[in-house]
């Protein structure tokens, strides 16, 4: 069975027939209005001074600043961090792997265990007479 749809736009400002669906954005919010050539260029008539000092972001534009990123952290300092972890869960006696994802619930005894500010680094094994 052959189905054939068609669509047809209405310009949202007069009732009459639009041409095209225009896309336009304000503070942090996407809008979508069909309009007609006419309306369409009212539209962007309107819009030409803001347009012309300002600078596009997204799809074909640029935001003019390198993206602000946090620093990255060194990768050894991750796999020191979870060696601590596991050093510390096999002295309170979590039975854990050496390698591969540790339960979560290590990973919060772990943290709650060392209040901030207290560094983290190996406790040193203790001795049982």
């Amino acid at each position: 069975m052959a189905r054939q749809v068609i669509t047809v736009l209405t310009d949202d400002l007069d009732g009459g027939s639009a041409d095209r669906t225009v896309e336009f954005g304000i503070d942090g919010v996407t809008y979508t209005i069909d309009l007609s050539e006419t309306n369409a260029g009212v539209l962007r008539t309107a819009l030409r001074p803001f347009l012309s000092a300002a600078t596009p972001v997204g799809p074909g534009g640029r935001t003019g600043r390198a993206a602000r990123r946090p620093p990255a952290r060194p990768r050894s300092s991750g796999r020191e961090h979870n060696q601590l972890i596991r050093d510390w869960a096999h002295q309170h006696g979590y039975a854990i792997s050496g390698r591969g994802r540790m339960p979560l619930s290590v990973v919060e005894a772990f943290h709650r265990a060392h209040q901030p500010g207290e560094p983290l680094r190996p406790r040193q094994p203790r001795l049982w007479w």
